[in-house]
């Protein structure tokens, strides 16, 4: 059976043309799912009752089932997707100041390993398909289904490394933009990643204006090294391949910065930092840890992130400390899913 999610508007007119019917009817099923939110054939009432029953012998539109769902007391939801081959991801709702933003992945599980993070835990599985990225927005819209609330940004910084998975991350993000399918702005789009200089300089030349969050996490390469083993570049190249992004596209970049008590966040980190930032036309978003409980790091105290903050500051760095959501949801990236491994 296919996956409707992750084949294109002309692989659909051709399914459909195979079935015997006229080509209007796969722009039908598009306007259904795309446009309505509907996921059951049966569901879509201008279609005959027999073509219905063959699409749904021949295509599904979401093929992965949630097994676990985390309410935080703000609003924040977590849910853990298990697709048809067993493995699991997490995507997050989170809503604020009108807006409702998906928080997905792109792999299950992580090559990168960050020593702080428990997506890597249990290493890379496989890469997500497109049709899978995206289905996460449409879990997280069947929550809303009630009030009629629709995401409307997404931000791809959930389990993996999204340019490690490319062509899939890029062709979600391409169905999310189309004025035919997701109409979302490319501006409320953010795609993180921990630091691949090629693919950054080949999204750089994609002419879609999302944003680009840098993972970086320390300011110097030795720290760096110890928190993301795996990081496949310095800082130097990093910095190089944010500056061509920002030239081609005209999009500050982000760089997001996990503050981890007693390890990154002394003012002698704040001072370093703004040395790498002011050489970027970027932001910098600071962090607060959430603990995983198998790993050995700790929230930092409230007074170092205002004191890091403030130092960023005079240095004429835009900063700004990231407001924490669902602390009380298993929070951290790849902790659900790394609670539902263990039980």
């Amino acid at each position: 059976m296919k996956h409707l999610l992750n084949i294109t508007a002309a692989d659909l007119s051709a399914e459909i043309k195979a079935l015997g019917q006229s080509d209007y009817r796969a722009r039908q099923i598009e306007q259904w799912v795309w446009a309505k939110g509907v996921t059951a054939f049966g569901d879509m009432t201008n279609l005959s009752a027999a073509l219905r029953d063959q699409l749904a012998e021949h295509l599904c539109v979401l093929s992965g089932r949630v097994v676990n769902r985390r309410d935080a007391s703000d609003g924040v939801v977590k849910l853990l997707i298990e697709w048809p081959d067993g493995e699991q991801i997490e995507t997050v709702l989170i809503p604020a100041d009108g807006r409702r933003t998906a928080c997905v992945s792109t792999q299950a599980g992580c090559a990168i390993g960050c020593a702080f993070c428990a997506s890597g835990l249990g290493g890379l599985r496989r890469n997500l398909t497109a049709g899978e990225i995206i289905e996460q927005t449409f879990q997280l819209n069947r929550l809303q289904a009630a009030t009629g609330e629709k995401i409307t940004h997404v931000v791809v910084m959930g389990m993996g490394e999204p340019l490690a998975n490319y062509d899939a991350t890029l062709t979600a993000v391409r169905a999310w933009i189309d004025p035919e399918r997701g109409a979302m702005s490319a501006r409320h789009i953010s795609v993180s990643t921990v630091g691949l200089p090629a693919a950054m300089r080949r999204l750089a030349g994609e002419g879609i204006p999302l944003t680009l969050a840098i993972s970086l996490h320390a300011p110097n390469d030795q720290l760096r090294k110890k928190l993301i083993p795996a990081a496949p570049c310095s800082i130097a190249e990093l910095i190089d391949a944010g500056r061509e992004y920002f030239q081609r596209t005209g999009r500050e970049l982000t760089l997001e910065y996990i503050l981890l008590g007693g390890v990154n966040d002394s003012l002698t980190c704040a001072a370093e930092l703004a040395t790498v930032a002011r050489q970027l036309r970027c932001n910098v978003n600071l962090i607060r840890y959430n603990p995983v409980e198998s790993l050995p790091y700790k929230r930092p105290d409230e007074r170092h992130v205002r004191s890091f903050r403030d130092k960023l500051g005079a240095a004429g760095v835009n900063v700004q400390i990231r407001a924490s959501r669902g602390t009380d949801a298993d929070a951290a990236c790849g902790q659900l899913r790394a609670r539902e491994t263990e039980s």
